[in-house]
């Protein structure tokens, strides 16, 4: 096996060949054509002890690295979307209670997740979407607790969770601390308390518990608080910073399968005596779309990674990932649709239909844990501290070291170092011309270094337009594109260190030979972003035929062997190797 260090991989080889051995070839289609929840397979992965990454290792659990989860739910995404957004709901609903809880609160939750307690997040009312400080449930405090009244929907588990951390209004509507969290055990309320609102039908993974609950006077006790009375929102929105960065994994692993699938039927599908895979069409669509899926490995990686070692700047890092990865992904999907044709949408004919049904998945990740809108505003809000922060070349070079390190242990999460803006703006930006320096004075190819001279070129002319866009809680239009292109700048730089921090463990495989993932990765971000920029795209040099060619011919042969098709992959276990 190559890529990273076994012992950082081992969990997800583990959970990928032990699915590969338990799940049935057509079950997981059957489950989704009859939108049934998937309490079978779930328990598969409840054996296979996945609940433990969910909690912390200071409260009995397994989750020390969230590089390590990322790959684990990458890896089980897959094989389907379906089964991780209905298993890792209980990660992000206990994401609050790891931040704000207290001890006891902790470890009693830590114990009833690794005995199977699913747990769900229930922020979203009808209504008011993504305006938190608008909800309209309440919590008032009593003399032995809470009451807690109003309607929590659309939730994930909702109905099949056993405990909910509820975002209940207890002081005045639309103020920053009129919200506090809750964490609500659904076992311990009176029956006639509260109901569970019917699942609601979705496009995509159908089989999912999207429903809701109606709380009518539903009593908890006063420790079910989270944190102080007031900085429920405050505690949310460090929350997401960590779910959403890991929200990445779920694109990750819905594009690999489509990429795999795309290329193997490239390869054996024959037109005039000739494969799809030798056209110059079809290879430059492969070619892109293995690129594209690079680029969003190495902004998910850094961005996980980030979480440990640069804390402080997760708020920008966060909503920089969760756009970019579902927005990459959509376009790959959407491109190797065409290249599939009618089988993209079949729902029995060509693989069982997996095509069509990572197409309907996928399309909700740009909305889960904040939209894609919703994410560039929070963006556009620090675009002046990321201007400074640029022109100062700030940067904290040891967590910069750390976050390109991957596979290594990375430093404890301290989740107290959560902030809701970055002081120092986004260190993997801001060392991009430090690191076009260095890499200058290395042995990187000519081609390279000319990529990466007009890679900072493009992030000058960027970081002038920011600096344009003036300060307001309701961006301009311009500023959301803005956020789109500040977006592939952190790809490009996160892609260009974990390059070339990782290059010499890396010399013999076939996508790192001689620049090549890397060089991909840049030409095709480097056009998308003269594109956002209204600027000439960058020439083609001279051997980008060559490049094509050479990646296609490592994904091709990937998607035939099982070997990883990106850079930091890991290998797909398939029934008779098991």
């Amino acid at each position: 096996m190559t890529g990273r260090p076994a012992a950082t991989v081992r969990p997800a080889v583990a959970l990928d060949a032990r699915l590969a051995r338990t799940l049935p070839t057509g079950l997981l289609a059957a489950l989704d054509r009859e939108e049934e929840f998937p309490a079978g397979p779930l328990a598969l992965l409840d054996d296979a002890g996945l609940p433990a990454h969910y909690v912390p290792a200071e409260y009995g659990g397994l989750l020390d690295d969230h590089e390590e989860l990322l790959t684990l739910w990458r890896t089980l995404a897959r094989r389907d979307l379906t089964l991780t957004v209905a298993h890792g709901k209980t990660y992000l609903g206990a994401a609050p209670v790891w931040i704000a809880g207290d001890e006891q609160q902790c470890r009693a939750l830590a114990a009833r997740i690794l005995g199977g307690a699913r747990v769900a997040w229930a922020l979203s009312e009808p209504g008011h979407g993504a305006d938190l400080l608008e909800g309209d449930t309440t919590a008032v405090r009593e003399e032995d607790g809470w009451r807690l009244d109003g309607v929590k929907w659309p939730v994930n588990n909702a109905t099949r969770g056993s405990h909910l951390t509820v975002l209940a209004r207890t002081g005045r509507p639309g103020h920053p601390r009129g919200h506090s969290l809750l964490l609500v055990d659904k076992d311990a309320l009176a029956p006639d308390s509260h109901r569970p609102l019917p699942k609601a039908r979705t496009h995509g993974i159908r089989g999912v518990d999207i429903s809701g609950i109606e709380f009518r006077g539903a009593r908890v006790p006063a420790d079910a608080l989270l944190g102080p009375e007031g900085g429920g929102t405050e505690t949310v929105l460090r929350a997401l910073q960590l779910t959403r960065t890991l929200c990445a994994a779920l694109s990750l692993g819905a594009g690999e399968q489509a990429l795999r699938l795309t290329a193997r039927f490239a390869a054996e599908r024959i037109i005039q005596e000739k494969p799809l895979a030798a056209r110059p069409h079809v290879r430059a669509v492969l070619a892109r779309c293995a690129a594209l899926l690079a680029a969003t490995e190495a902004a998910a990686i850094t961005g996980v990674r980030s979480a440990h070692a640069l804390t402080g700047e997760l708020s920008v890092v966060s909503a920089v990932v969760k756009s970019l990865a579902p927005t990459l992904v959509d376009g790959v999907i959407g491109e190797l649709a065409e290249v599939l044709g009618s089988r993209s949408f079949l729902t029995e004919e060509y693989a069982g239909g997996a095509f069509q049904k990572i197409w309907r998945d996928h399309q909700i990740v740009a909305i889960f844990d904040g939209s894609t809108p919703v994410n560039r505003n929070a963006l556009a809000l620090q675009f002046p501290r990321l201007v400074r922060g640029f022109a100062a070349g700030t940067a904290d070079p040891d967590g910069l070291a750390e976050t390109a390190a991957a596979g290594t242990a990375p430093r404890p999460l301290d989740r107290s170092a959560l902030a809701l803006l970055s002081r120092s703006g986004c260190s993997t930006v801001q060392s991009l011309p430090a690191l076009a320096q260095e890499l200058e004075a290395s042995r990187a190819p000519a081609a390279l270094l000319a990529q990466v001279q007009a890679l900072v070129t493009t992030a000058d002319q960027l970081h002038w337009r920011l600096a344009e866009v003036g300060p307001a809680a309701h961006p301009a239009a311009e500023a959301y594109e803005l956020a789109a292109a500040y977006e592939l700048l952190y790809a490009a730089a996160a892609a260009l260190r974990l390059w070339h921090a990782n290059s010499a463990r890396h010399a013999g495989e076939p996508l790192w030979q001689d620049a090549l993932w890397i060089r991909a990765v840049l030409r095709e971000l480097l056009v998308r972003l003269a594109v956002r920029l209204d600027r000439e795209p960058p020439a083609a040099a001279g051997d980008d035929d060559l490049i094509t060619d050479r990646l296609v011919e490592a994904v091709v042969r990937a998607a035939g062997d099982g070997t990883p098709v990106t850079p930091f992959g890991t290998p797909l276990a398939t029934e008779d190797q098991t």
